[in-house]
């Protein structure tokens, strides 16, 4: 690892991975392999920010390092002055539903709205008064008008930009929202302000309360929500970002409905997403959309159970597990090799002396010795994941730290890993990664 990792850095990403969670900082430090995958949806921002659209299903067991691969392209995007949304999906949270669980989603991706300096979400007012600012720097660029002349430009600007919006669906209500912002800005008019950051939130229950508030008779709803993340992408352009990145994880949840019906109408939502996006009713807009094997196959209640999505999803004849089309809408993740492994459990090692101020004593023939123990477990060949592994050497790892008198061969030794080790002799540890000490 040649970058030195800031200790607030190296801390998240080690407790984070203690705990099988994805880190939402310092990817970077950690990433290995995913190569051609990065490539590939790297290509489709590029697209995107050209005014493109993008729509991809990232397939992998879970600790695959599906999330973790989501989690990357999300600080990249923003890295490069797009605007990201992102959600899990939940029982409360999916693309459509009798409760309001769309609206749920739209609300939750909302909640975190991330630029490049507003990493964490709750980006939308740095969002809109950079957009106005940007505004008055173009008619202060263009005109010598100054106090109220200065003013009706800027005033003129932007209702040019809003009725840029109109002609969407639902683009009239979004430019109306847009001006009552302005000239809430405007006037220092702080509740007018949260109102109608409220508004865009989706947060308002009924139409009378945005009208008596804003003179807004409409509110965002489970019909409408996807229809504004289309007028946000455009109107994101329009304030100096690249496009939108929408990433939603979990679909495994959608998968768990037990009532087809419902099952079957989330699934045409996503067909409906999904016709848009290639069909160019969009534009400076993508999709990644996270899930498991087995909710995106399965033909009685995953994505493939809805003909419409398994005729335009499936692989065709020739895409085999080693030969990929990584131009096809689903992308499927095979689990990281034992030498990323390797690479990954080494830099994690070098990041954990540099945050607890030690020298490490475990050698490469220590982490060598590690994995094939991990490998070699029971039913390792098929449920082994890179989350496992790696939860496993953290606290490996914590624990020698912590009680130094300790030596990784009386620690694996002390318990199941020796019998899970299955009669594996050194030469055979050496022989399987002899790469590694080329």
């Amino acid at each position: 690892m040649t970058n030195k990792v800031p200790n607030r850095i190296a801390n998240i990403l080690i407790t984070a991975l203690k705990g099988g969670v994805v880190p939402r900082v310092g990817l970077e430090y950690i990433t290995v392999g995913r190569s051609q995958e990065i490539t590939a949806i790297l290509r489709d921002i590029e697209l995107i920010e050209d005014g493109g659209t993008s729509f991809r299903f990232i397939v992998g067991k879970y600790g695959s390092g599906k999330s973790f691969l989501l989690q990357t392209i999300r600080n990249y995007a923003t890295a490069k002055g797009f605007v990201v949304v992102d959600a899990d999906l939940s029982p409360e949270r999916r693309f459509a539903g009798t409760k309001g669980q769309g609206l749920a989603t739209y609300k939750e991706l909302m909640q975190n709205l991330s630029t490049k300096s507003k990493p964490d979400g709750g980006a939308l007012p740095l969002i809109l008064e950079k957009w106005i600012a940007g505004i008055q720097m173009v008619v202060k660029s263009e005109s010598a008008a100054d106090g109220d002349e200065f003013e009706q430009l800027v005033e003129r600007q932007i209702y040019a930009v809003a009725g840029t919006l109109e002609g969407m669906v639902n683009g009239f209500e979004f430019a109306k929202a847009v001006v009552a912002y302005y000239n809430a800005y405007r006037n220092d008019d702080d509740t007018t302000k949260a109102n109608v950051l409220r508004w865009f939130r989706g947060e308002y229950p009924s139409r009378r309360e945005a009208k008596n508030d804003l003179g807004i008779n409409f509110i965002i709803s489970d019909d409408t929500w996807y229809d504004f993340l289309k007028i946000f992408a455009a109107f994101l352009v329009g304030a100096g970002y690249k496009g939108l990145l929408v990433v939603i994880d979990e679909l495994v949840n959608i998968f768990k409905i037990p009532h087809s019906v419902t099952r079957a109408n989330n699934y045409e939502k996503i067909l409906t997403m999904y016709n848009d996006v290639l069909q160019g009713k969009a534009s400076h807009i993508g999709f990644l959309m996270g899930g498991t094997p087995q909710c995106i196959e399965d033909k009685y209640k995953g994505l493939f159970s809805y003909e419409a999505l398994r005729s335009r999803l499936a692989e065709g004849h020739f895409a085999t597990s080693t030969l990929k089309d990584l131009s096809a809408p689903i992308i499927r993740l095979q689990m990281l090799s034992q030498e990323e492994m390797y690479i990954l459990i080494e830099k994690l090692l070098l990041m954990h002396t540099q945050l607890h101020g030690y020298c490490a004593t475990l050698t490469s023939e220590d982490l060598i010795y590690f994995l094939t123990i991990e490998y070699n477990r029971v039913g390792a060949g098929t449920h082994i994941t890179p989350r496992e592994i790696i939860r496993d050497f953290v606290e490996l790892i914590n624990i020698l730290h912590q009680n130094p008198e300790l030596d990784i061969a009386s620690l694996l030794g002390g318990n199941s890993f020796t019998m899970a080790k299955g009669g594996v002799t050194d030469e055979e540890i050496h022989a399987d990664f002899v790469e590694f000490e080329v």
